[in-house]
């Protein structure tokens, strides 16, 4: 896909990975809806601003309509509650599934017909190398990413016959606000973000940002006790 002539729009595009995608698209002379809940926190020049919360669906369709001529869109919107399955406060849990699955299902559906209309092109899902593994710690996010996986994997299929590309990115933890508490190395925001671009240029289903997503995926061949024991 020509970068250069996309639409695009990124969730979750005031900071972290968001604000990274943005920028990358827009210095590869893309056409950048940046995404989010509150649209005065976007700072990037270049950029068209628009409100989005992927968890209120009027909000989804009046960000539909207003971006008719998107043909690139990135779910990277996402929310990291900490919350552990058996002991976290259920709302929070709900909030997970919510936001990573059921928000970024909502955002496809609303803009597939868009991305249809101008001929085809790209979907990327930003989700983790928690969509493959899980720690009681994050346990409810990662089943939350986990059911985004699977929903990209079937979206993927459905779409192919429609022009539209859907990719999945996996990434371990990113020097953002949501893994400040961290304290593991972490990846650059730029680097994941370039990583992405470049397979949403070269059509890759599957986007493997870092050297630990290769690690876990590798290992799912191991099965649960080559992940776990």
């Amino acid at each position: 896909m020509d970068i250069t002539t996309a639409t695009a729009l990124v969730t979750g595009a005031n900071r972290g990975l968001g604000r990274a995608l943005a920028q990358e698209l827009t210095a590869r002379g893309a056409t950048v809806y940046a995404a989010a809940r509150r649209p005065e926190q976007i700072d990037l020049p270049g950029v068209k601003a628009i409100r989005l919360d992927v968890t209120d669906p009027a909000s989804i369709a009046a960000a539909a309509e207003e971006a008719r001529d998107v043909n690139v869109l990135i779910n990277n919107a996402g929310s990291s509650t900490g919350a552990d399955p058996l002991t976290g406060d259920f709302d929070a849990i709900r909030l997970e599934m919510e936001t990573h699955y059921l928000g970024t299902l909502r955002v496809i559906r609303a803009f597939a017909p868009v991305i249809e209309a101008q001929g085809g092109g790209s979907i990327l899902n930003i989700l983790s190398v928690l969509s493959w593994i899980s720690f009681p710690a994050v346990g409810a996010y990662a089943a939350a990413k986990s059911a985004q996986w699977s929903m990209t994997n079937t979206v993927r299929q459905q779409l192919a016959p429609r022009g539209i590309t859907v990719s999945g990115l996996h990434v371990g933890y990113m020097d953002s606000d949501m893994a400040r508490h961290v304290t593991e190395p972490k990846t650059d925001p730029a680097d994941v973000a370039r990583a992405a671009v470049d397979g949403i240029a070269a059509g890759s289903p599957e986007i493997l940002a870092d050297d630990l997503s290769h690690q876990v995926r590798t290992g799912l061949s191991g099965g649960v006790a080559a992940l776990y024991l």
